[in-house]
């Protein structure tokens, strides 16, 4: 491998680094705020229904 070769390869691995930290936590705070969503959906339909 000639130092070009390196010198791209460091660059392309870096680049899928920061690619992969920028997409990850959006996919985190996306998945909680369903979750969050959805846990809210359910108990207000629990608190809507009459207790028997």
């Amino acid at each position: 491998m000639s130092y070009l070769e390196y010198v791209v390869g460091a660059y392309a691995v870096f680049a899928l680094y920061l690619a992969w930290d920028f997409v990850v936590p959006r996919w985190r705070i996306n998945r909680t705020r369903r979750a969050i969503a959805t846990r809210a959906r359910r108990e207000s339909a629990r608190q809507g229904s009459p207790s028997p």
